[in-house]
């Protein structure tokens, strides 16, 4: 502490983003009673800022601003400063990132809002700069122009206050007015994303462009639900894009956050886990649905490099790596020729940069970012070479420049462990586990399930986020784990839950599937209205401006999608009535609000496809070490059946006391075997693995 000129209230805090403020002039509160009973007491208007820790935009409004005495100075005389870090506090961040669109018609984040003394917004911005320029007002004019008005005309203020705050509370209520869920909302929402898509070049017209994925686990279920070609060859045009574009990381793997760009070529740099979990599971699901290996080479790419850099020693997963390094965005990952050449020899990195199209005039602020522009068998005989020589040299290649590139000064990396995030992961390693045979991945979906259950569950609920009480970047966590004193959301309920059910479809450990229904019914207990759907904040929760209720898809999916998703399988599984009627309570008052907005809805539109169904339900009665249980499970895992739900298990009544689709179901001749019921119809018992897969063909779809 006492090399640093400046220390405020944040230097206590798990948040490594506020860790990042402890020590800047400005005299920052945490979120919390104090800072709101200060600004009471004192009569003065809150500046509130939110940000996380992977966001570039955020250091550079950290260095330009709350670095500046100066400004530092008006900030601490005129309001009471509030800095929040949005992945801890989604709930703040919904409603003053609300409160920012309804003004500006825009967001992002940095985020700065001001309000009154009791948390209402009257006026905000994201990042404002130190001076007047790229059209912004500078930050001390902002400063001193809202004072002026709290100090000069605060009933005008709080009285425009009272009205905006009126406006987020009528938006959290969007849609629900409950009408049936129907076969044909599927149609109507795939011409409603189809007029966006970009046919060229993959994702949705324009730039910025973000991943989706969300939005392309729906299209690939509507091509199996419609049995149209289109919606999957835009899936793979886009994937395709991804993947060979600078927002992947060619040598290391996993993906940066979005494209600035139309050509996914210059991304932001930062990688977030929810993206890449997401990714990794829409890529593992076109690999099923195409059987193309580039698509398994994504995904294996993808999760080794959650495994090798974002994992932390007892299985918790880590939450971002940032976009900067040594001061400077994408510094960590770009190339020049020369620098190519030092590692390669001048043959191999000629071969390499006409490849990955590293130039000297560069791409990227004189230099290059990795992608691809030529398909790999078109490049291969221009240079007269076959894909499978080339693809192998390229391999090897790439390893020798991500050996170099890690003596590099690394991107920091944020070590907050977010319950919500964790699923997510959990969810793509597990279901991964499955399809690929990948013990590793398994082992991995295992100990952070055992990781979240006993660090971050307090008296049966869970919290939603924790850290390593030491240096961030230093990993572990051990006994020095402190769990930050905020309950979990929706969110967190839900998405640690649908990664329990699937790592309970990739073990049959039926502890899994019970965490998971304890969980969906503390879910339900906690965060429920009165007709059945859900806020993001338990009713226990701190008071706020708004209860949110977020409805709709953003960067990760809404909790409500989720968890009706969630309810669905655990309704299918156990035979549970009470669950179905929850999901579909959530259906109905959001089905008006999918068809209008679909792009919004695409996690949503995915659970509803499962409620319409018709849906698999797969029994494999038998030894799961027997070679010919692995044989059967080999088969259903062999495509891609979205709607399928597999259980395994040996014929005991014990066992299967609970679970309908195991009831009165025996091994054939002493053999492991399967049972398929589909549309509340039966096929005929086998043990013959190819006649399974011959079944699951069949296609039998609602009208």
């Amino acid at each position: 502490m006492a090399e640093h000129t400046h220390t405020n209230r944040l230097a206590g805090e798990t948040s490594p983003y506020l860790q990042q403020h402890a020590h800047n002039p400005v005299d920052w509160f945490p979120w919390g009673e104090e800072a709101l009973d200060r600004a009471k007491e004192e009569g003065k208007p809150i500046l509130l800022s939110v940000g996380y820790s992977a966001c570039h935009w955020c250091h550079v409004m950290e260095r330009e601003s709350f670095e500046n005495e100066q400004i530092a100075a008006i900030m601490n005389e005129d309001f009471i400063n509030i800095k929040v870090d949005r992945e801890e506090r989604p709930d703040i961040d919904h409603i003053y990132m609300t409160a920012v669109q309804m003004m500006t018609g825009q967001g992002g984040w940095p985020m700065t809002m001001f309000l009154t003394p009791d948390g209402k917004p009257f006026y905000g911005g994201t990042y404002f700069p130190p001076d007047d320029r790229y059209g912004r007002p500078g930050f001390p004019r902002v400063l001193q122009s809202v004072s002026e008005a709290w100090k000069e005309r605060r009933s005008d203020v709080e009285q425009q206050a009272g009205a905006l705050t009126g406006e987020i509370r009528s938006r959290s209520e969007m849609g629900l007015q409950a009408t049936p869920v129907l076969p044909d909302l599927f149609d109507r929402a795939y011409g409603s994303m189809r007029s966006g898509f970009d046919l060229r070049l993959g994702g949705f017209a324009g730039a910025p462009k973000f991943p989706q994925p969300m939005v392309l686990d729906f299209l690939l279920r509507y091509h199996k639900r419609s049995n149209r070609q289109e919606p999957l060859e835009f899936v793979r045009l886009t994937l395709d894009k991804m993947a060979f574009g600078g927002m992947y990381d060619q040598l290391g793997g996993g993906f940066h956050r979005y494209s600035t760009d139309e050509f996914w070529l210059a991304p932001h740099f930062e990688k977030m886990l929810y993206d890449n979990a997401q990714l990794a599971q829409t890529y593992l699901r076109a690999y099923q649905a195409t059987g193309d290996a580039f698509y398994r080479r994504i995904v294996e790419e993808t999760l080794d490099y959650v495994l090798r850099e974002m994992t932390g020693p007892e299985g918790a997963f880590y939450s971002t790596q940032d976009a900067d390094s040594e001061g400077e965005e994408g510094k960590f990952f770009v190339w020049t020729p020369a620098e190519i050449e030092a590692v390669l020899g001048q043959s191999d990195a000629e071969l390499f940069c006409g490849f990955y199209d590293v130039t000297e005039r560069g791409n990227f602020e004189g230099k290059s970012i990795l992608n691809v522009t030529v398909a790999p068998d078109a490049y291969a005989r221009s240079v007269g070479s076959n894909t499978e020589d080339l693809e192998s040299r390229l391999a090897e290649m790439r390893k020798k420049l991500y050996d170099a590139r890690e003596a590099r000064v690394k991107p920091g990396r944020d070590e907050k462990i977010l319950t919500a995030w964790n699923g997510m992961m959990l969810a793509a390693m597990a279901e991964a586990a499955a399809v690929f045979e990948r013990k590793d991945y398994k082992l991995a979906a295992i100990r952070n399930a055992e990781f979240v259950h006993g660090r971050l569950m307090r008296n049966g609920r869970l919290m939603r986020t924790g850290k390593a009480d030491g240096e961030s970047g230093k990993g572990g966590e051990g006994e020095n784990f402190k769990v930050a004193p905020i309950q979990a959301f929706l969110e967190d309920y839900a998405c640690y839950a649908d990664g329990l059910l699937r790592l309970y479809e990739a073990t049959f450990d039926r502890q899994w599937l019970e965490r998971a229904a304890e969980l969906s019914q503390v879910m339900s207990e906690l965060f429920s209205d009165e007709e059945g759907r859900f806020y993001n904040t338990a009713h226990d929760a701190e008071t706020l401006v708004d209860r949110p209720r977020d409805l709709t898809d953003n960067a990760t999916p809404s909790g409500n999608s989720v968890a009706v998703e969630v309810l669905l399988k655990l309704a299918i599984l156990t035979g549970r009535d009470e669950y179905w009627e929850s999901a579909a309570t959530v259906l109905r008052s959001l089905a008006s609000a999918m068809e209008r907005h679909a792009p919004a809805f695409g996690r949503l539109l995915s659970a509803a496809d499962l409620y319409i169904g018709p849906v698999k339900e797969l029994a494999i009665i038998g030894p799961s070490t027997e070679p010919a249980t692995s044989a059967l499970l080999k088969a259903a895992r062999s495509g891609y059946y979205p709607n399928m739900l597999v259980v395994v298990s040996v014929p005991t009544a014990s066992v299967a006391d609970g679970l309908p689709i195991l009831a009165d179901r025996p091994m054939i001749d002493g053999k492991p075997t399967a049972y398929l019921c589909e549309d509340y119809a039966c096929k005929q018992p086998t043990t013959d693995p190819q006649e399974l897969a011959r079944q699951l063909a069949d296609r039998q779809l609602a009208d």
